[in-house]
């Protein structure tokens, strides 16, 4: 672990996590490159905004799940590779059921060079502390779609006030949103703005 990191669940008691680039569930059908274990990394800074948010959701009764945080460059330059590789249909009704692989860089869906390396970013939602459910949003993490957006159209009135919610307490934590992504924020006063970090997210070793 590079100085100035740290896996969020040591810090961040009670917050719930599902680190999807370690797992199968994710765009590109597999685990991806760097991550090498299922658990978030990021900086301290961004660890401490996070705790504000996930302050603000409690009084309210929810709770913080995270699925991105810190990503290696590696993994960055695998979604690149996998956006040019030719359609298998794995993952495409599920996260880029209308447009192609191939448009996903231009309609910002995959970066070259993504705001999680430099570790201040982060992809979470909302789920209820009475129940543990998620919360309704309209769509899933990583629908690559406009759908996605902030304020889009066909989604419930209800699930619209829900990513509002989200955004509300992120924002008021020192956080900017992404239009074209209803999970995704990045820390406004990153420790780290022009770092780009590419150092595997590991399992101790005793």
């Amino acid at each position: 672990m590079k100085k100035g990191f740290v896996f969020l669940d040591e810090v961040l008691p009670g917050i719930r996590w599902d680190a999807k680039y370690a797992t199968w569930d994710n765009f590109t059908g597999k685990p991806v490159d760097g991550y090498e274990v299922n658990r978030i990394v990021g900086t301290h800074e961004l660890a401490a905004a996070l705790h504000m948010a996930q302050e603000q959701a409690a009084i309210l009764g929810y709770g913080l799940l995270l699925w991105d945080g810190y990503r290696p460059q590696r993994a960055v330059d695998r979604f690149l590779q996998w956006s040019e590789e030719p359609e298998d249909g794995r993952t495409k009704s599920k996260h880029y059921p209308n447009i192609n692989r191939s448009e996903m860089i231009q309609k910002g869906y995959i970066a070259t060079q993504s705001g999680h390396s430099r570790g201040s970013a982060i992809d979470l939602t909302l789920y209820r502390l009475d129940t543990g459910v998620l919360v309704p949003m309209g769509g899933d993490f990583d629908l690559m779609d406009v759908i996605s957006h902030h304020e889009a159209k066909g989604i419930t009135e209800a699930e619209t006030k829900n990513r509002r919610l989200l955004r509300s307490f992120m924002e008021s934590s020192g956080f900017n949103s992404y239009a074209c992504e209803w999970w995704h924020y990045t820390l406004k006063n990153e420790p780290y703005p022009s770092s780009y970090f590419d150092f595997p997210i590991e399992p101790y070793v005793t």
